[in-house]
């Protein structure tokens, strides 16, 4: 995982059309996506249900290829889940690159964080009524913090620009503390707001319907890049 000032697109498989999610997936990676972000929902932590460990094991295995082509993106998988400690490691030995929990979840954050075991897998998320000053006491020990610029569980919200000051809090407690550790963004990213969650400090950006649901998806993706 890179620890710098590049900006990496991460689309979301949350809204891909899941009869062609195979082709989808190889189509973003084609066309320049480094990151692919997968979230896991429970149903309980958020008000809705995705997807788990069989469709992260596919992806991993090629299985969804249509020739059987292993994909080379850093699968970045984001647990909505109440009980992320019982699912850490599976979602480890399913190939998870990047493992990124709630802090808002009902556990000891380090004892997670140490299930994960090695800091560049390791990734905090906030909600957005949750204070970013939550995430300072564990930003040594991550790899990168993801501010939800929407109220997880849907796809295809609005974007939330108050959280542009979260971003810039965030960023500038980095700068200040001399810390390496990447912010990603997500929810409601589009090419309008692109620039305003990148120059706030964002450099991980997630995008769902405004990449899997346009028209074009190499496309979209290109144009997300032109903008970096």
């Amino acid at each position: 995982m890179k620890e710098d000032t590049n900006i990496i697109l991460a689309p979301s498989i949350l809204a891909t059309n899941f009869l062609n999610l195979g082709s989808q997936i190889k189509e973003v990676e084609k066309a320049g996506a480094k990151y692919l972000h997968i979230d896991v929902m429970d149903g309980h932590f958020v008000p809705n249900i995705s997807f788990g460990l069989p469709i992260l094991e596919s992806i991993k295995s090629g299985k969804f290829s249509t020739n059987g082509d292993n994909i080379e993106m850093i699968l970045d998988v984001h647990l909505m889940i109440s009980n992320p400690s019982l699912y850490i490691e599976k979602f480890l030995q399913a190939g998870a690159d990047i493992i990124n929990f709630h802090i808002e979840v009902d556990e000891n954050i380090t004892s997670n964080l140490r299930k994960i075991g090695v800091r560049e897998k390791a990734a905090l998320t906030i909600k957005p009524k949750t204070e970013v000053e939550t995430l300072f006491p564990y930003l040594e020990e991550i790899s990168m913090a993801l501010i939800m610029t929407v109220e997880p569980g849907f796809g295809g919200q609005k974007f939330m620009p108050e959280m542009l000051l979260k971003i810039e809090r965030l960023a500038n407690y980095r700068e200040k503390n001399n810390l390496k550790f990447n912010i990603q963004v997500d929810g409601g990213i589009t090419l309008e707001n692109f620039k305003d969650v990148v120059n706030a400090g964002a450099n991980i950006i997630v995008a769902g319907s405004s990449i899997f649901g346009a028209n074009n998806i190499t496309e979209a993706v290109h144009k997300f890049l032109l903008n970096i």
